[in-house]
């Protein structure tokens, strides 16, 4: 029965979309859970639409769109920064104008492609398992980055996520901090856009973190706990895709949710059972 289940990852092409979703699931854990802990799902959905003029255009050129997609999306986080400073707009103000802005001009790109439809399928909800040994190359590379980043800045992290004001007294640098942030995010959600495509990768981004925070309130723990939940999302989507014949970017991203809503409800059910201590302060 396990042997026939697991069948398909014998498979070469199955084989790179579970070790390229693995890594995207890794890098996903560690900069979700900051992006749950800060607030900042908004910005990852912005960015995560605002990367599809880039796509697109390297789409139609027929040029590498990780690198279209890594560009645009760079460009709308230098955009927001400069709407912030210079046009005088709140944070959330700012990604609003620039994610409709970004997202109208995508669609029209796509709109003058001789494929549309096909196009916009691939940039909407990702080809995971179109994933070649060059992508999971540039996939390691993006994986390593962000933890390299997460590491050295964690102390300024938290700090920022506790009081941006007792950051810059400690010398911490909270601008940095939320600089080096953003840059999380934006390599993020470009890492996982052939995973799952724009419009699903915040759920990749989120619904594991979400679900490692009802089992520990510090920092490491709830990464590598996000981690491997986003790990599991991946083998599951892959053989729901396999078995269902259902679209395996969406499978991936649907498994995350589950995990995120049978991980709330089994911590609802121990309570119920066994009252949870009061709640601790986030730690690192």
């Amino acid at each position: 029965m396990t042997e026939a289940l697991l069948q398909p990852f014998a498979l070469d092409f199955l084989q790179r979309a579970l070790l390229g979703g693995s890594l995207v699931a890794v890098l996903c854990g560690v900069v979700g859970t900051w992006v749950v802990i800060r607030g900042m799902a908004f910005l990852g959905e912005a960015l995560a639409h605002g990367m599809l003029p880039g796509v697109a255009l390297a789409t139609v050129l027929g040029l590498p769109v990780l690198a279209g997609g890594a560009l645009s999306a760079i460009a709308m986080s230098v955009g927001i920064g400069a709407l912030q400073r210079r046009g005088k707009l709140s944070y959330d103000t700012s990604i609003g104008l620039l994610f409709v802005s970004m997202l109208a001009l995508g669609v029209i790109i796509i709109s003058h492609s001789g494929s549309f439809a096909t196009d916009a399928t691939s940039i909407l909800f990702g080809d995971i398992l179109a994933i070649a040994p060059a992508d999971l190359v540039l996939l390691s590379i993006a994986a390593a980055v962000g933890i390299i980043v997460a590491v050295v800045a964690h102390r300024s992290l938290v700090a920022l996520a506790l009081d941006a004001r007792i950051a810059a007294v400690l010398g911490l640098k909270p601008r940095l901090a939320q600089a080096a942030l953003v840059g999380l995010v934006t390599i993020a959600v470009v890492a996982s856009y052939q995973a799952v495509g724009s419009l699903l990768v915040v759920g990749l981004l989120l619904a594991p973190a979400v679900a490692a925070g009802h089992w520990t309130n510090r920092i490491p723990s709830r990464m590598l706990l996000a981690a491997v939940l986003g790990v599991a999302a991946v083998v599951i989507g892959l053989l729901v895709s396999w078995h269902a014949a259902t679209a395996a970017g969406a499978s991936v991203a649907a498994a995350a949710i589950l995990l995120a809503a049978l991980s709330w409800a089994t911590r609802s059910l121990i309570d119920l059972v066994r009252p949870r201590p009061l709640a601790v302060p986030m730690t690192a």
